[in-house]
């Protein structure tokens, strides 16, 4: 499973990929985690509001800070 969290930078964006860390550290498994900053990236998606998180290409969330849970969730 290919998981990106996209964002600039902000604390939100950083913080939503420590939540992803910490929810692949509890799913187990080999999955591949990649911080996504280059805006013409991130537009790509047609993502407008960060932090986005995208799973196998395809944008679960964005605009919002996911816990720990709640990005489980997205990756069962």
């Amino acid at each position: 499973m290919k998981i990106e969290i996209l964002g600039t930078g902000c604390s939100k964006c950083k913080t939503l990929e420590e939540n992803a860390k910490q929810a692949l550290a509890k799913i187990g498994g080999f999955h591949e985690l990649k911080k996504v900053e280059d805006i013409v990236e991130i537009m790509n998606y047609g993502v407008m509001s960060t932090p986005a998180l995208v799973v196998d290409g395809v944008v679960k969330s964005s605009g919002k800070l996911l816990s720990v849970e709640e990005i489980i969730e997205y990756l069962k």
